[in-house]
Order: structure tokens, then sequence, then C-alpha cells
């Protein structure tokens, strides 16, 4: 049987999922969560094979739980299944260790696809994903500064550009405002801009900001 778990804030989208894969025959949901930190206590609580995780989370985001995931449960596969399309956040989630990524209005046969794909532990992209793969690896030219970020540096860039400021990310994510303000000015260079601001607008500008 293979043991899935569906993270996402909306009440409304799990219980659509969970319809979804209520027929499908070695499937069972065995848990549902409304945020990144009760998705984590109940990882310690309920194991389970498949995670199927949102990136607009209060709180703790879909990259913050992505990331801890990665450190904490190896051998957990993760199929980020977002609002976003796949030019705005697949080729950035995969590198940074998810399984797939999946938009949320894909069809039920795609959904089970993905999950057993995964599952397997192979890596499952869509069709537009693998053509942004292919571009990227043949050097296309067309890849954007966001996409070359660290796991790290992207969960500080978001936050950034949601406003938080370097002492609260620091506390957030527990590491030192001196190394807050490091990745800081790396991301500056990156993103070739020059304040918090700007990376605020780049962020709306590309549609990278996560509720």
């Amino acid at each position: 049987m293979l043991r899935l778990a569906i993270v996402d804030d909306h009440k409304i989208v799990r219980a659509g999922f969970r319809e979804m894969l209520s027929d499908e025959l070695g499937i069972r949901v065995e848990f549902e969560a409304a945020s990144g930190e009760e998705a984590m206590q109940k990882l310690r609580e309920t194991p389970c094979d498949v995670l199927l995780l949102d990136l607009s989370l209060p709180g703790q985001s879909g990259v913050d739980v992505l990331r801890a995931v990665r450190q904490r449960y190896e051998s957990l596969k993760v199929l980020v299944l977002s609002g976003f399309p796949e030019e705005r956040y697949a080729l950035p989630m995969i590198r940074n260790g998810a399984n797939g990524y999946l938009c949320k209005d894909c069809e039920r046969d795609e959904l089970i696809k993905a999950i057993r794909t995964v599952a397997q532990g192979r890596r499952y992209v869509s069709a537009r994903t693998a053509e942004l793969m292919a571009d990227d690896l043949a050097g296309a030219g067309n890849s954007l500064p966001h996409e070359s970020l660290s796991e790290r540096e992207l969960q500080v860039f978001l936050r950034l550009a949601k406003g938080e400021s370097v002492s609260s990310i620091a506390e957030l994510l527990n590491l030192s405002v001196k190394t807050v303000s490091t990745y800081r000015s790396r991301l500056l260079e990156k993103i070739d801009v020059s304040s918090n601001a700007e990376l605020a607008a780049y962020a709306l500008r590309h549609g990278l900001m996560v509720d």
C-alpha cells in the first residue's frame, strides 16, 4: 500500500485531491496538513511514502518544508503540486530536491501517474517541464536569474521579497543575522538589483510571490 500525505492550506483543495484518489487501488491517504509546521509534526508520528506539497503555505513555506524533508526523511518522495505554472518554479524545485512538479489543474490520470512515478524512485516532470529542462541543458540563453538559486538562497529570496527582515529570517531559519545578510548580498548580485524593494519587484514581475 502506497502511503500518501496531502499538504495544502485550502481545505477544499485537500478534499478535492482526496476525492480524486479515493477509488485508486493501492493508494491510501495517511494524513492531511494545512501548514508546513503541521506537516512536519505529523510526519514524525505517521510515516508515509509520498508527500503532495503545495508551495503557498502559511508560516513555513513549501520551500522550507522541502528543505526540512530532505534533511530528515531521505526516502520520502516529494511531489510539488502548485497553482504556479511550470515556468515559475518547476526547475528551481526539482534542482532543490523535489521528485516532481505538477500544476494543480492537472487531470486525475496525470496525478496518479505522477504519484506512482515518484513512489518508484523516478522523477516526474510534465511535458512542459521537460521542455524547460531541455532548453536549460541546451543553454538556450533564456533562463532567468532566480532559476539558478540554491535551495537556501531561494528560501531567503522569497522571504525578503515578502518584506521580512533579516533578523526575522535568521530566527525562522535558525541562521545568524550575519549569514542571512551574506545571502542577501549574494542575492542582490545574482538577481542584479540593489535593494529589497527591487527584489520584491522582480518577484512580482515574474509571478514568484508565494502567499
